[in-house]
């Protein structure tokens, strides 16, 4: 069985699997964890995706950390192929594996039934010079004429996922949306547990965390990948684009925090929508004290 964690930015989800994977462990079996946060998949992106330390996973054996250089390009159908592979191998030694993450498609293209639609190199040259020339505005825009319900998936700002959509519709005649995960059939059995929060009390939350990622040297951190490269996914990630941009002069560490703020807060809009369509799934209050231990029983 596969245990998958979700829901939006600051709900506690690192912190529920490592509870959850021990109180497995209590139980008389073990468990291990998966990473299904995009970002996270980046090494040295670490402050600004609130990576577990090494430390901090309390020896919980975690997968898919740190697998891709900053001057790579994430692609989910990849992901896809990778956490499967793991998740097998953790099935097959008789351990848990618990996915958790909160960027919906990947964990989507794990749990559910998908199969990705074919590319079009010169569709996708196309329409990468244009957003490039254009920015992605304009290809929110057309999205939305054509598919209002990826084009609210998606949101504005991730040029990468908005080109690829654009890509299949060209390619297949049919709403980007028809190729998502099929929500109702699973790939392997699953327990979904999700985090929820009230909307005042999230916000105040993920401002927080926004104040604390400079605190903890974000900028910094932004400089040394800099330095040493950053492809367009890994430049372009909430956090470090403002960070990169504070350190070019473009702006001021007050209007990177709060642009990052605000784009925190729009994706977590966005991960509440992606994830509330989840059937079966189970909910919790972030804060319910006894949300260990009632979800450590779903799985018996």
């Amino acid at each position: 069985m596969l245990v998958a964690v979700v829901g939006a930015t600051g709900t506690g989800k690192s912190e529920l699997s490592l509870d959850l994977a021990e109180a497995i462990t209590a139980r008389g079996h073990t468990a291990e964890i998966v990473n299904a946060d995009a970002m996270q998949l980046y090494r040295g992106m670490d402050v600004g995706t609130a990576k577990l330390t090494g430390s901090d996973r309390r020896g919980i054996p975690h997968h898919l950390l740190d697998v891709l250089d900053p001057r790579e390009e994430a692609s989910v159908a990849d992901y896809q192929r990778d956490a499967r592979a793991v998740i097998d191998d953790i099935q097959n030694r008789g351990v848990v594996p618990i996915l958790v993450g909160g960027s919906g498609l990947y964990v989507s293209s794990v749990v559910h039934d998908f199969q990705f639609p074919g590319t079009d190199a010169a569709i996708r040259a196309r329409l990468e010079t244009e957003l490039t020339e254009v920015g992605p505005g304009i290809l929110y825009r057309r999205l939305q004429e054509v598919d209002p319900v990826a084009a609210s998936a998606i949101g504005t700002h991730n040029g990468r996922r908005l080109v690829r959509a654009l890509e299949v519709i060209e390619i297949t005649g049919l709403p980007f949306g028809a190729g998502l995960p099929d929500e109702t059939k699973y790939w392997t059995p699953t327990v979904t547990v999700g985090l929820r929060a009230p909307r005042e009390q999230l916000v105040e939350r993920l401002n927080s965390r926004v104040e604390r990622m400079w605190a903890a040297g974000l900028v910094d951190e932004a400089r040394e990948l800099l330095a040493h490269g950053l492809g367009v996914t890994a430049s372009r990630a909430i956090g470090y684009a403002q960070a990169i941009a504070e350190l070019s002069g473009e702006i001021s560490e007050a209007e990177a925090i709060e642009r990052t703020a605000v784009l925190t807060r729009k994706y977590a809009r966005r991960q509440v929508s992606w994830f509330t369509r989840y059937p079966q799934t189970t909910w919790f209050d972030y804060d319910d004290p006894d949300r260990v231990e009632l979800a450590a029983r779903l799985l018996d």
